[in-house]
């Protein structure tokens, strides 16, 4: 009898301690085969980001789903003021924040951070050279708290802040990494696999193809609230579905819109919606001797496009309703939807434009994935049933992604269905590609050549007052939503299942998940 006293309180207390030990491991499970390096001055891929910003900090930061306010990171304050022919921002550095080794963050090593990005010519390297104009030697410490960074005035201040909350201006400890350096490297090989953040948490070990751990980095001004990480590979929706509700993991990245619907409906679970800055959009070429040229032809578009039923059936409301080119989530982000489904109001236009039996035409659409995990196939369907109401006759060319591609670019499309993601978060990475013909990009591929719409945006990209820059914005939104080659769909979110005892999860239109936020209940 006494035996089994024992057994039970050794069962009691183990559980109870097993029970404890569930609330300070977060288990999030997804398909992380992206991940090629965790060095933040190289990774550019998804999970890689989303990973480094819980290993390093920057000098500032966005906070939650905001990405119009700049916050203080490492550096607790900031100034820009306008040179003879730069813009010189000055940073100072906040005391005591230290890197996993237990060094503190200096100005050295956020111009050794600087550097090395631009001297190894990573994915996101053209944000530093290209977007900001930075060149080798233009950061500089001025005291070990004081960072001066000086860019071209032809480039843009604000977008430069904007990227430099981006993975790329991940501050390293100089020494740790130059320490492990091979072969004038600047410690490449070595940060693949390895951390020398001031971030909440440092990397214990990568398994490729099975799991990332991360934890507590014991000297981190944030400390997080769970202290260990378990990243693991599981690529398989249905898989994924039964390590949630198996109690294996705690989050779940990657289900199948039934999925979320089972999850949703249990109590046990809930689902956030992640919202993204992607946008999903028509695209019309207004090259000379297109229908599109015709501006009446393009507002009769917009009006044939049925977004209400398009969000709340094939997206089941997995979306957000917009009509403007900057998303919701940036500075410059205009609400206004002025159009609604209307085929008479369509049809009446088309005839104003000189086609009374109504327009056929070609929409190209890729066989994939649209945002919001739906084939681009069905949208395209859904488009083409509604816009035959209003005298549009889609006729659809569905092909592999690459050669949707490699027909817009070459201006050889009518009509195409494509998405579209800003590579930093600013308004300018989208209000320039959208607006600015000569930028060779988005503009350029649909033939809008408009000189008034790319002065506006090249002189919002230079406004460093917000409130103007917000005004300038409005007036470009709304002119191209009126005039421009764009039907704006929808923004999509991202839905992510979780266990109900985890609290304050989030991931941001960028994709990044401050984990250090996330706790769990026993």
């Amino acid at each position: 009898m006494r035996q089994w006293v024992w057994v039970f309180i050794f069962l009691v207390l183990g559980g109870f301690s097993l029970a404890q030990d569930r609330t300070q491991v977060l288990v999030y499970g997804g398909d992380w085969t992206d991940l090629i390096t965790l060095d933040p001055q190289v990774v550019y891929e998804f999970s890689g980001v989303m990973i480094a910003d819980n290993l390093y900090e920057t000098l500032v930061r966005f906070e939650g789903s905001d990405l119009a306010t700049l916050r203080p990171g490492l550096a607790e304050s900031w100034k820009v003021e306008r040179g003879t022919t730069d813009w010189i921002l000055t940073f100072k550095l906040r005391r005591g924040s230290r890197f996993s080794t237990g060094r503190e963050v200096t100005a050295k090593d956020v111009v050794f951070s600087f550097e090395r990005a631009l001297a190894l010519k990573g994915p996101g390297s053209f944000l530093f050279t290209d977007i900001a104009q930075l060149k080798p030697g233009a950061t500089k410490a001025l005291d070990p708290y004081t960072v001066e960074v000086r860019i071209p005035k032809s480039a843009s201040p604000q977008s430069f802040l904007s990227i430099l909350t981006f993975t790329i201006g991940g501050v390293v400890d100089s020494e740790e990494v130059q320490k492990n350096a091979k072969g004038g490297d600047l410690g490449k090989d070595w940060l693949t696999n390895n951390s020398a953040g001031s971030g909440p948490y440092r990397l214990v070990r990568w398994d490729r193809g099975n799991q990332v751990i991360l934890e507590a980095n014991p000297h981190a001004r944030i400390k997080p609230k769970v202290p260990r990480v378990v990243l693991r590979y599981i690529q398989e929706p249905a898989v994924l579905r039964t390590a949630l509700e198996s109690g294996e993991i705690d989050i779940a990245e990657g289900l199948t819109p039934e999925g979320l619907k089972a999850i949703a409906a249990n109590p046990r679970f809930k689902v956030v919606r992640a919202e993204t800055l992607r946008l999903q959009y028509l695209g019309m070429n207004m090259k000379a001797g297109s229908p599109f040229a015709n501006a009446k032809l393009r507002e009769a578009m917009r009006y044939a496009v049925n977004q209400d039923e398009l969000l709340q059936g094939l997206l089941q409301g997995n979306a957000v309703k917009t009509q403007t080119l900057i998303p919701k989530g940036l500075l410059g982000h205009n609400p206004t939807t002025p159009y609604k489904y209307d085929p008479n109001r369509a049809r009446k236009l088309l005839a104003e434009a000189g086609y009374l039996q109504g327009l056929e035409f070609e929409l190209l659409v890729s066989t994939g994935i649209c945002g919001g995990g739906v084939p681009c196939p069905d949208v395209a369907a859904k488009l083409q049933a509604d816009m035959a109401k209003a005298g549009f006759r889609a006729r659809i060319r569905a092909i592999a992604n690459a050669e949707v591609l490699a027909t817009y670019r070459a201006q050889n499309h009518q009509v195409v269905l494509a998405g579209w993601s800003p590579d930093f978060p600013d308004p300018d990475g989208n209000a320039t590609p959208w607006a600015d013909y000569g930028a060779r990009s988005l503009a350029w591929r649909n033939s809008y050549n408009d000189e008034v719409a790319a002065k506006l945006a090249r002189q919002a990209a230079l406004e460093t007052d917000p409130q103007k820059r917000q005004a300038l914005y409005k007036v470009l939104t709304e002119k191209v939503l009126r005039e421009g080659p764009y039907v704006v769909l929808y923004q999509p979110a991202q839905p992510i299942g979780l266990s109900a005892k985890v609290e304050g999860f989030l991931k941001n239109p960028m994709m990044s998940a401050p984990l250090w936020q996330v706790s769990k209940q026993p």
